[in-house]
C-alpha cells in the first residue's frame, strides 16, 4: 500500500509510520524508507515501510545527521534519480553506523553517497562503480576555540572530549591515526551534523571539533571564533557509487543527470549541508583507490 502525497507535504510526512487496514498511525519516529516512484502524476509516493517496490533501487548515505534532516537532504536526490531512470528509488536511512556498515557489506544498497574511503572499499570489494563526485576536495580540520590559548597541538587532545562523527567517518579516522597509543586518544563525542559539531565546540561541550574545512569556513566566516590546529591530507570529495544491480544504462543516465545544471534543484539541500559550490563531476575508480588505505586497520572492512 502507498500514500500519495504532494511534494510540499513530503517534508512534513515524517510522522507517518505505518499504514494498516486503511488507517494511518502517527508516530514521532521517521520512517527508514522514503520511496519516490516515477508515477504518471507529478507527486512522488511515500511507500509503507517494508512494502515491496517493483524495479526498486535502494539509495543510502551514512547517518551523519538527524533522520528528519537526512530525508530533507537525500529525499529530493532520490526523487530526481527516480525521474531520470524510470525506476523507484528508495532512500533508506540507517539507524546507526553499525547498521550502515552491515547493510553495505550485505549488498543491500544499490546507490550510496559517502566518503572517498568507503567508495574505494566498495569499488574493490562490492563491484560498485563510482559514478559522480562532489566538487572540490575533501579536507578535514581540527578546530579549537580562539580563546583556548593552551591548545596548540593535536596531541594535547588525548583524553579530552572532541566533537566529531563516528570513528568510521573519514575525518575522525584521519585524526585518530595520528595517535599511536589507543589508550591516549581524544574522546570522540559522536555528534549528528556538522553544524551541531561546530555548536558543540562553541558551547564548551567539546574542546575541539573535527569537521570539513569548507564547513568550518561557512560557520566561522570571519575566522575569528576558531583556530585550526590540524589539517588532514586532502582526498577526493564525497561520491556516489552504484552496485551491480544498477544496469549500465541506468548508471549512464544517473551520471548524465547528476552532472547537468538542472540537477542543482534536487541537490540544493545536499550542497548546502556540505558547503559545496559548483556542479557534481564525473568520477573514476582510479582516483579514489588510495583513499581505501585509511581503512586498513579497521576490522570491519577487512
Amino acid at each position: 500500500m502507498s500514500i500519495r502525497l504532494p511534494s510540499a507535504v513530503i517534508s512534513s510526512a515524517f510522522a507517518l509510520c505505518t499504514v494498516a487496514g486503511g488507517a494511518v498511525a502517527a508516530d514521532s519516529t521517521i520512517p527508514h524508507k522514503v520511496s519516490f516512484a516515477p508515477a504518471a502524476s507529478s507527486t512522488p509516493a511515500l511507500l509503507e515501510h517494508g512494502a515491496p517496490a517493483p524495479r526498486e533501487y535502494v539509495f543510502s548515505a551514512p547517518p551523519r545527521e538527524s533522520a528528519q534532516a537526512a530525508v530533507g537532504i537525500y529525499g529530493p536526490v532520490a526523487e530526481y534519480r527516480s525521474r531520470v531512470t524510470g525506476k523507484t528509488v528508495t532512500y533508506r536511512r540507517p539507524g546507526n553506523w553499525i547498521e550502515y556498515q552491515s547493510d553495505m557489506r550485505k549488498g543491500v544498497y544499490d546507490l550510496v553517497f559517502d566518503g572517498p574511503h568507503l567508495n574505494a572499499w566498495r569499488a574493490a570489494n562490492m563491484q560498485h562503480n563510482i559514478l559522480v563526485k562532489a566538487p572540490g576536495d575533501n579536507t578535514f580540520v581540527v578546530a579549537v576555540r580562539n580563546d583556548s590559548d593552551k591548545l596548540r597541538e593535536l596531541r594535547q587532545l588525548a583524553g579530552r572530549p572532541v566533537c566529531g562523527m563516528s570513528q568510521h567517518n573519514l575525518g575522525t579516522l584521519a585524526v585518530l591515526k595520528e595517535f599511536n597509543n589507543p589508550a591516549r586518544q581524544p574522546i570522540i563525542n559522536n555528534t549528528d551534523g556538522w553544524e551541531q559539531i561546530y555548536s558543540g565546540l562553541q558551547s564548551g561541550r567539546c574542546m575541539a571539533a573535527i569537521l570539513p574545512a569548507r564547513n568550518l569556513a561557512k560557520y566561522d566566516a570571519p575566522g575569528s571564533a576558531t583556530r585550526v590546529i590540524y589539517k588532514a591530507k586532502p582526498y577526493p570529495n564525497q561520491a556516489l557509487s552504484a552496485g551491480p544491480r544498477v544496469s549500465a544504462e541506468d548508471q549512464a543516465k544517473i551520471v548524465r543527470a547528476m552532472t547537468r545544471p538542472d540537477a542543482r534543484a534536487a541537490t540544493a539541500q545536499l550542497r548546502e549541508a556540505f558547503a559545496l559550490s559548483g556542479d557534481f563531476q564525473t568520477a573514476s575508480k582510479g582516483e579514489f583507490a588510495s583513499a581505501a588505505a585509511i581503512l586498513k586497520d579497521s576490522w570491519f572492512y577487512q
